[in-house]
C-alpha cells in the first residue's frame, strides 16, 4: 500500500528546517548503506546521529506520529531515527531494495516494514528527482509538495530518479509496524478509514460499535509487540 499523507509538517517548520539544513555540512550518502547499495546511490546526507540530524529528526518523527493518517497506514511500533539527504547536479539513487534490518545506534535492531520520506523541497524547485516505487500494480512516481509524506511497503524495489536542475531535499525513515505483512496492514487501514467516514456521517451505533470491535479483535490477532 502506497499512501500520500499532505500537510506532515507546516510551512513554518518546513522553512526552519530548510534554513538549518542550508548551514550544514553534508556527507557521503554511501555512508549508509550496503555494497549493493553503494553502487547506485550517488547523493549526500546528514551524518548519521549528529546533533542536526537528531533534533530535526525528531521533528519529524513527533510529526508523523501525531498524524492521524499515518498511524493508521503504519501501525508504528518503533520509528528509526529520521535521516536527511539532498540531491543535486544530477545526483540519483537507481533501483535498490531498502534492508530488511537496521542497526540503532544505542538501540535494538529495527525490522523495516514501511518506508517514509517526508518532501522538504517543492516540486518546482528542482528538475527529475522523481521517487519511483514498482510493485505489483506498475511503476509510480512521486513528487510531492514541501511538508507532506509518501509510505510504502519497505519490500518495494524503489529509485531517485536524477536531479537534473535544482536541489531536492527530503527526510526519509523506516518505521517497524506492528503489523508487519502489508495485506494486512491495508486491510486494517482500509477498515479503519471507512469506520471513521460512517462514524463522521451517522453518529454512533450499535453497527459502527460491531465495526470497531471487530476492527481491534483483528489488530489483537495481527499485532506483534
Amino acid at each position: 500500500m502506497m499512501l500520500h499523507i499532505p500537510g506532515v509538517l507546516t510551512p513554518a517548520q518546513v522553512k526552519t528546517m530548510r534554513e538549518r539544513l542550508a548551514a550544514t555540512d553534508w556527507v557521503d550518502g554511501r555512508a549508509s548503506v550496503g555494497s549493493q547499495g553503494a553502487q547506485v546511490k550517488r547523493n549526500r546526507q546528514l551524518a548519521e546521529g549528529s546533533p542536526l540530524a537528531l533534533e530535526l529528526g525528531q521533528l519529524v518523527s513527533s510529526a508523523l506520529m501525531a498524524n492521524p493518517l499515518f498511524f493508521s497506514s503504519a501501525l508504528p511500533l518503533r520509528i528509526l531515527p529520521p535521516f536527511f539527504n539532498s540531491y543535486a547536479g544530477g545526483e540519483h539513487y537507481g533501483p535498490h531494495v531498502d534492508g530488511a534490518i537496521r542497526a540503532q545506534r544505542g538501540g535494538p535492531a529495527l525490522r523495516t516494514d514501511v518506508s517514509c520520506t517526508v518532501f522538504l523541497s517543492e516540486p518546482e524547485e528542482y528538475e527529475g528527482g522523481e521517487l519511483t516505487v514498482i510493485d505489483s500494480y506498475g511503476t509510480h512516481e512521486v513528487k510531492l509538495p514541501a511538508g507532506d509524506a509518501i509510505v510504502y511497503p519497505a519490500t518495494s524495489i524503489h529509485e531517485v530518479r536524477p536531479v537534473t536542475s535544482g536541489e531536492r531535499i527530503a527526510s526519509f525513515l523506516w518505521v517497524q509496524s506492528m503489523v508487519r505483512d502489508d495485506w494486512k496492514r491495508a486491510m486494517l487501514y482500509e477498515l479503519d478509514t471507512n469506520i471513521q467516514a460512517l462514524r463522521a456521517r451517522h453518529g454512533d451505533g450499535p453497527e459502527l460499535v460491531g465495526l470497531t470491535g471487530h476492527y481491534h479483535n483483528l489488530l489483537r490477532q495481527w499485532a506483534e509487540t
